[in-house]
């Protein structure tokens, strides 16, 4: 797929067989990230749409989606929430779980990082299953905050991650999708 500039972003996403089991295709996005113009290209892309969309802050979502989201806020000219691991924040946090295929994690943020109003942008590399996205949005949306968009760099389509976070009435932008898991 080639972007507004004719810049291809998937060919420096790199795919890795039988990872983290086997029948998994993992989409590896360091090596897009460690090409001065492909990280630049991924950003300039997750942020062009909401350049002049009324947002007060991005949210990234743990691990990939802070280097991402970091440098979406920072070219937006935003503030950046961290939604991380649980246990990992220093302050009063507020948690939401969500399922996994083999259990139950919780993410967590800051309890004072989103109020009543707040507009915010969620990214992360890649929408799946849509259960991490899910659980942030529903976090934010727990501390009155209104989640704009979601922004990722991958999309999985055939998981249906992206259409159940339109189910939850968020519009989702993605760069590039690949088939299968």
């Amino acid at each position: 797929m080639d972007l507004r500039n004719g810049f291809d972003i998937k060919r420096y996403i790199r795919t890795i067989p039988d990872y983290p089991r086997p029948g998994v295709m993992f989409r590896d996005i360091t090596t897009l990230l460690s090409s001065l113009h492909g990280f630049r290209a991924a950003v300039d892309e997750l942020a062009w749409p909401f350049l002049k969309a009324e947002i007060g802050y991005v949210a990234g979502i743990e691990a990939r989606g802070f280097i991402l989201g970091g440098a979406v806020a920072h070219t937006l000219g935003r503030g950046f929430i961290p939604i991380r691991k649980k246990g990992k924040l220093p302050s009063r946090v507020i948690g939401q779980d969500y399922a996994l295929e083999y259990g139950v994690d919780t993410i967590e943020m800051h309890a004072d990082a989103v109020t009543k109003g707040d507009r915010v942008l969620l990214v992360d590399d890649l929408i799946a299953t849509g259960g991490t996205a899910g659980a942030a949005i529903d976090l934010i949306r727990k501390s009155g905050g209104e989640v704009v968009s979601a922004a990722f760099v991958i999309d999985l389509p055939e998981l249906g991650g992206a259409a159940k976070l339109k189910e939850k009435g968020v519009k989702v932008h993605t760069l590039v999708s690949f088939e299968g898991h």
